[in-house]
């Protein structure tokens, strides 16, 4: 059984990772850590772990951690960063659900988070964790970045249309909408019921911290930097993140459909839909599955790719699960075969 630490375990985050993690045929559940609820039972802050998960939080100590074959930091941005190496030292896996190792360059960073890099020399070390891009480096790797909810989301959208060079890599456009969970759980007026319920808003358009993270991984596929206009909105619902995306075709003689459909066909948890389907977040709510759909309106020169996902599972600890699956030689949809809630 492969023993796993939770650094945090009292966001959201960090509940769905014991959700996940509880039922994991291959998992041990060592160790959750909350300063804050420090002696307090899992199951008594989070009643659907009743029966499941017997542990009480404890405060965060590196002793005990090392003790575990894999680490999960379900942390802010910032905190995962100072325990990475000692971590590392000892032997122990690392998969950050944060932005500490998801950019490759320490002084873009420490330009977009407001703080300097504690362990830069680790940035070019860590694997980027989206698997269905990464897969056998993750396969080798101790230290993974998971991506953010909505990198995920527009990389998956965007992906079969770049690789196979037939749009402008400089007109990019990402319109995405996130449910209130991706924000985090916390006391802040902003995602308060009787602030966000009903209500309809962008936030961040002049810059978003995940803009350069999905930028990074465009370019990559790419070989060059993309131009790319990311706009997220808040909608009123708990989780789920739909990405409408556009771009524009260089060469109009193309099937679409079949160029998803060959992408994605051997990708456990990518589900291409039939031509002229549009993906609903309910779908994917509680599931690992991204969901996609594209389409070429009035047959003209504009691709519009509809992505969805829950942005708590594939959008992270479903995600971390995934690539802590490969990380260990495991099946990759091991722990992950649940179904979609519906209603």
């Amino acid at each position: 059984m492969i023993k796993a630490g939770i650094v945090g375990g009292t966001g959201y985050t960090g509940v769905e990772l014991l959700r996940l993690l509880a039922a994991h045929p291959d998992v041990e559940l060592s160790v959750i850590t909350s300063r804050g609820e420090k002696g307090v039972q899992v199951s008594q802050m989070f009643p659907n772990l009743r029966g499941r998960v017997e542990l009480a939080f404890v405060e965060p100590d590196d002793a005990v951690l090392k003790g575990c074959d894999v680490v999960f930091f379900a942390t802010p941005n910032g905190t995962a960063m100072k325990s990475v190496p000692a971590l590392l030292e000892a032997g122990v896996k690392v998969i950050d659900l944060a932005a500490d190792f998801r950019l490759r360059d320490a002084a873009e960073w420490e330009a977009w988070y407001g703080m300097p890099h504690v362990c830069p020399d680790l940035l070019r070390e860590a694997v980027y964790g989206l698997p269905e891009v990464n897969r056998e480096l993750i396969r080798s790797a101790r230290l993974a970045a998971n991506p953010g909810c909505y990198p995920t989301a527009v990389q998956l959208g965007f992906l079969p249309l770049l690789e196979a060079g037939i749009v402008d890599s400089q007109s990019l456009i990402a319109d995405v909408k996130s449910g209130v969970s991706g924000a985090g759980r916390k006391a802040e007026v902003g995602i308060l019921l009787c602030e966000a319920g009903d209500n309809f808003k962008a936030y961040n358009v002049p810059a978003h911290r995940h803009l350069p993270e999905i930028r990074q991984g465009l370019t990559a596929v790419v070989g060059t930097p993309v131009e790319l206009v990311f706009t997220p909105h808040l909608v009123p619902m708990i989780r789920g993140i739909h990405a409408t995306l556009y771009a524009t075709l260089k060469n109009s003689d193309v099937d679409l459909q079949a160029l998803f459909e060959q992408r994605y066909a051997s990708e456990p948890f990518v589900d291409v839909l039939p031509e002229k389907s549009h993906p609903e977040t309910r779908s994917v709510r509680g599931s690992n599955q991204c969901r996609l759909a594209v389409h070429r309106p009035h047959n003209g020169k504009t691709v519009v790719v509809l992505s969805v996902i829950d942005n708590l599972v594939k959008g992270a600890a479903g995600q971390a699960v995934q690539n802590m699956n490969l990380m260990f030689g495991l099946p990759e949809n091991a722990g992950l075969e649940g179904i979609a809630l519906l209603p």
